[in-house]
């Protein structure tokens, strides 16, 4: 329950709102517990009071414009949630797509453990702030098809994954043919994809021996 007073500050029209709780619920609910500043806005909660609610112990401030319900405990891949919101562009829509290791991992086709988050991001995507440590930004205009949608982030799929390695050329070959071989019998490659895309694969992964 909101508390009615904090610092002396009177509640907020807006966290009196029967509607405004249960949208912003709904909201952070799809992201691990996150949104954004204008999610809030979304919801009915004037921006003139988030602070407000962060003082109150409601909302946790995760960054710039991001914020956490305190309700929802720390997920696992809450990581991956709060950086792709990081990645918004001016219509709060995050652009961010994880990529290279980082889609290996969470595809768990290899037991390489990168230091930071890799993250493709359009060619027109714009930041005056500095891009913060713990990302490497990539720049590729990705199809639709190269997309797979989780709960509150989007990753690059598995056979676009593997070609991004190849070309990148970070990974030992040996990884990335251990990678092919256990995606292909997971079901997450397809022959298709395999035929599709063999020129790309070829000298780095021996498809014909599936």
């Amino acid at each position: 329950m909101l508390q009615a007073m904090v610092y002396g500050e009177s509640m907020p029209q807006d966290a009196k709102h029967s509607d405004s709780q249960p949208q912003l619920f709904a909201i952070a609910e799809g992201q691990s517990g996150f949104f954004t500043a204008k999610q809030a806005e979304v919801a009915g909660y004037q921006r003139s009071n988030h602070p407000y609610h962060v003082r109150a112990g409601n909302w946790v401030r995760e960054g710039r414009g991001i914020f956490r319900l305190k309700q929802f405990p720390v997920a696992e891949e809450a990581d991956l949630v709060l950086w792709s919101l990081w990645s918004r562009d001016r219509s709060d829509r995050p652009t961010g797509i994880y990529s290279h290791e980082t889609a290996l991992r969470i595809y768990d086709l290899s037991d390489v453990m990168p230091a930071k988050l890799h993250m493709t991001i359009p060619r027109s995507f714009r930041r005056n702030a500095p891009v913060p440590n713990v990302l490497v930004l990539h720049r590729a205009n990705l199809q639709p098809t190269e997309v797979e949608e989780r709960q509150g982030y989007s990753v690059t799929r598995p056979i676009k994954t593997l070609i991004d390695l190849i070309r990148a050329q970070t990974l030992p070959e040996e990884t990335l043919r251990s990678a092919f071989v256990e995606a292909s019998q997971k079901g997450l490659i397809t022959q298709t994809e395999i035929a599709q895309h063999q020129s790309a694969l070829s000298g780095v992964i021996d498809s014909p021996r599936l």
